[in-house]
Parts: structure tokens; C-alpha cells; sequence
């Protein structure tokens, strides 16, 4: 393993060309973990409607998800230190996989905290996968476009997060079917594991994926590429300073929170929301389907913000994209019916030129 060094000499290190191989192979993670996080959104109101949770209860999968993020990101850092990065994608897709195959147990007993467990645990995954791959991929070509490569892996994220939640609606809750809960105890409990066992299938065939993903990262031939360490500003005296005596390190980690905060809140509850009768009057497995413009938003914010940004300058674009999200959720929120629908939808768009 590379020593503590300055970012220049890490560039150093880097080949001249691309491996457009290596980038192909750590691209379908960038994916795969877009898709698995975002099929959450079909996830939630299909587990909501099961054990009649509120939303303050349904909210506890995303809660569950993303404060793996939190747990797991310095050990995540750890074992790419240790193991270096290939084999610490592998571990990343095998915790994954453990995940989605956990959820058999969990529609089984139909127990809602097992659920949230396997929340815990797949977040675990693609947590390592993100801290690995993220970095692996500036250091598999020239430090000139390094960003293009990030730009283009992300893309291929983004791509996961549409297209999940049009999956979901079919393979989720297009299995399920549409029964009144019973109220005896006995009867209550065949109803939940009945409805549960429609997330058996999409999950083992994710897990059976995340398997065959791992293995061929496993045997690939990947460049050995082992900085791992150091990507501080060359400039920066490693022993007097830190990133975290910045005042802006700290504002934009909290303005990361809250961004993340909104974008997941709002997709993860917009199905029931669209499919209210006084907003969009339609089933759950449709409202669900519509969920993919909320994410394909997301892509089209990407690209526009990342033009926007050589044309305007960022504190300019900031501004206008946060007042722009504050507006249409207003809208959405003062209106009903197709307005308030699409106007909620066009959220994701702006929320991430906000993000860029």
C-alpha cells in the first residue's frame, strides 16, 4: 500500500490511458447499488399498506438505510486500506447479497423489524461498494479526466435509480394481491406473510445478480492501481492542517444532509401520495411506475446542472435551483390533482442541479 504522499504523486501513479475494461466492470456497481436503494421507493408503501404503518413508521426504512451510510463508512475505509480495492468491491457485493437473500426470513415470518435489518445490512453493502469503487475510479486513468469518468460511472447510478422503481411496481406490487386485512389475530398473521412473500423473488434474483457481479470482480484482471490513501491538495501541510478545520467542510456536510434528506423523503412516500384520489386518482402499482419521472428527473437535472455549471456561476445556480424546489413543492402542496402530481415530480429535477 501507498504511504501518505501528496496528491501529485498519487497522479503519478496513474496510467496515461484509460482502462476502459476495468471501468466497464465498476460501472454495473454504480448501478446496481442506484437500483438497489431506490427500489425502496415500491418497497416502502408495499410494507406500509402490509402492517399498516403510519408514515413516521414507514419511515423507518430509509432510516434503518441510510444511517448504515453513517455506521459503516469509516470501517468501509478501513478495508480498502487493508485489502485494497478489488477485494473490498467483492466484500462490498457479498454483504449485499447476504441482504437480499435475508429478506426470505423477513417475508417468511412477515416481521417488520426484519425488514428493517436487511435495510441495515444491504445499505452495509453498497456503503463499502461506494467507498471503493468512487475512488477507484479517478485513479484508472489520467488525473485530467478523472471527473468525466465519475461524471459517466454516476450516470449509469442514476440509470439504476430510474428504471427501479418501474421494476419494483411490477415485481412487487404487481405480485401482490389486493385483499382487505383481516382483523382476527390468526387470520391477520396468514394475510401478512401472504402479502410479504411477493418480495422473495425480486430479492433472490438481485441477490443471485449481486453474486454473479461479485465473482467476475473477483476474477478480473484489474490494474493494480494501490493508492489508497492520499487525495488531500498537495498544498496542504498533512501535519498542522485539516479538512475539518474549514468552515465550509462543515456547511456542506450539512447541507448534503439536508439535501439527501429531501430527496429520499420525498421519493420514498411519493407513490401513496400520487395515488391519492385527490392527486393522481390511481392504483398503487401505476402510482409506483411514476415514480420513475421523479428519478429520471435526476438524470436530466445532472446533465443540465453540469452544462449550467461552465456558463453560470455555482453560487448563482445554487440560488436559483433551491428557490426553484421551494416553489414547486409549494405549488404541490397548495394544489391537488395533476398540478400538485407533476409539479412534486419536477422536484428531483431541480433538487439535483441544486446537488450539482
Amino acid at each position: 500500500m501507498a504511504g501518505i504522499g501528496s496528491t501529485q504523486g498519487n497522479y503519478a501513479a496513474a496510467p496515461a490511458q484509460t482502462n476502459r475494461g476495468a471501468l466497464a466492470i465498476v460501472t454495473t456497481l454504480f448501478f446496481m447499488w442506484g437500483f438497489c436503494t431506490v427500489l425502496n421507493d415500491a418497497l416502502i408503501p408495499h410494507l406500509q399498506s402490509i402492517f399498516q404503518l403510519t408514515y413516521v413508521e414507514a419511515s423507518y426504512v430509509q432510516l434503518a438505510f441510510f444511517s448504515s451510510y453513517f455506521v459503516f463508512a469509516m470501517p468501509a475505509g478501513w478495508l480498502v486500506e487493508r485489502i485494497g480495492y478489488q477485494r473490498t468491491m467483492v466484500v462490498g457485493l457479498a454483504v449485499m447479497a447476504v441482504g437480499a437473500l435475508l429478506v426470505v426470513p423477513a417475508a417468511t415470518t412477515a416481521k417488520y423489524p426484519l425488514f428493517l435489518a436487511v435495510q441495515v445490512v444491504i445499505a452495509a453493502g453498497i456503503t463499502i461498494l461506494q467507498v471503493s469503487a468512487n475512488p477507484y475510479v479517478t485513479i484508472l486513468g489520467p488525473p485530467e479526466t478523472a471527473s468525466s469518468r465519475l461524471n459517466l460511472t454516476q450516470a449509469f447510478n442514476t440509470l439504476g435509480d430510474t428504471v427501479a422503481p418501474y421494476f419494483g411496481s411490477m415485481l412487487i406490487l404487481g405480485r401482490a394481491v389486493v385483499e382487505t386485512a383481516p382483523k382476527e389475530p390468526a387470520a391477520l398473521v396468514e394475510y401478512h406473510v401472504r402479502q410479504a412473500g411477493t418480495v422473495k423473488l425480486p430479492y433472490v434474483g438481485i441477490a443471485a445478480t449481486l453474486i454473479i457481479l461479485g465473482v467476475a470482480i473477483a476474477l478480473y484482471r484489474f490494474p493494480r492501481l494501490e493508492v489508497t490513501r492520499d487525495f488531500r491538495p498537495s498544498g496542504m501541510d498533512t501535519t498542522t492542517d485539516s479538512i475539518w478545520k474549514h468552515p465550509h467542510v462543515w456547511l456542506g456536510a450539512i447541507a448534503i444532509f439536508i439535501y439527501v434528506g429531501a430527496e429520499v423523503s420525498v421519493g420514498s412516500f411519493l407513490a401513496k401520495f400520487i395515488a391519492d384520489p385527490a392527486i393522481g386518482n390511481m392504483s398503487l402499482q401505476t402510482a409506483t411506475k411514476m415514480v420513475t419521472f421523479y428519478w429520471a428527473g435526476m438524470m436530466a437535472g445532472r446533465f443540465v446542472g453540469s452544462y449550467a455549471m461552465q456558463k453560470v456561476a455555482s453560487n448563482k445556480l445554487l440560488a436559483a435551483a433551491g428557490i426553484g424546489g421551494f416553489l414547486v413543492v409549494l405549488i404541490s402542496v397548495l394544489t391537488t390533482g395533476h398540478v400538485a402530481m407533476w409539479s412534486i415530480l419536477a422536484v428531483c429535477f431541480l433538487n439535483y442541479m441544486l446537488f450539482t
